[in-house]
């Protein structure tokens, strides 16, 4: 089914329960988000809050138990796996904490492995355009294993941005760098926001990445608790401190 939106992706009253009867634990209890195309919002909580279910929902790796998930304006509850894990390779791009590199590939080959999975070429323009814009447009033939954490992430990015996917799904993506890199890392993100018209949605516990996003959501005993628009890193603090984490 398809949904006009504005939106990447949606959240309706989206529940995720593990487990059933006595032991059952609610991840997530009836959260409702909409993220705007073309935007940069980042996901915060206190540990245990609903984040990693959060994006894993987002991302059709799991199933609500209740709720609906629309991913570009198609909703995505109903999908086979199949359908879900075409749908994860066209329309999502994830970057992680751990780069998810193969070892034996080199970098171009790193970055068009999505597309050769699906028997697709990449697009030779926007191929150019990523590798340039993310700064390894010189290290093509290099391994990950020639190229530092900063390097090995600019990477990840490309690769998630080859398939032009509505949503890029970041979960801790400068958790591994030092702050210098990971500020590159962050600016970098902005960039493809700001001047690619990518979406993208970050998961992250520090308030200075979070800092760089358009708007902050707050997760809490997997319930919305808040929503921050542009804010500092000590007012992101703040909030956390209200949470309960810090």
């Amino acid at each position: 089914m398809t949904t006009a939106s504005m939106n990447a992706l949606e959240l309706s009253g989206v529940r995720k329960v593990y487990g059933s009867g006595g032991s059952a634990v609610t991840a997530l209890d009836g959260v409702s988000v909409g993220i705007p195309r073309g935007s940069f919002t980042a996901v915060m909580g206190p540990s245990g809050s609903g984040k990693s279910t959060f994006l894993h929902c987002a991302a059709g790796l799991d199933r609500p138990t209740s709720g609906r998930v629309a991913l570009g304006g198609y909703e995505i509850g109903n999908l086979n796996e199949s359908a879900l894990t075409q749908l994860r390779r066209d329309r999502i791009g994830f970057i992680f904490q751990a780069y998810n590199l193969l070892p034996s590939l080199n970098v171009l080959q790193n970055i068009t492995l999505p597309l050769r999975l699906a028997g697709r070429k990449p697009d030779p323009q926007w191929l150019r355009t990523i590798v340039e814009g993310v700064g390894i447009a010189k290290r093509l033939e290099h391994r990950p294993a020639e190229l530092s954490g900063g390097q090995q992430q600019r990477v990840a990015i490309a690769r998630a941005l080859v398939a032009r996917p509505d949503v890029v799904l970041a979960d801790e993506p400068t958790g591994a760098l030092d702050t210098r890199t990971g500020k590159q890392v962050l600016d970098l993100l902005r960039t493809i926001v700001d001047h690619m018209g990518q979406t993208v949605l970050m998961v992250t516990h520090d308030p200075v990445a979070a800092s760089a996003a358009d708007s902050v959501l707050f997760l809490a005993d997997g319930k919305l608790a808040g929503h921050a628009v542009k804010p500092t890193p000590e007012r992101i603090a703040e909030w956390m401190t209200h949470l309960g984490e810090w």
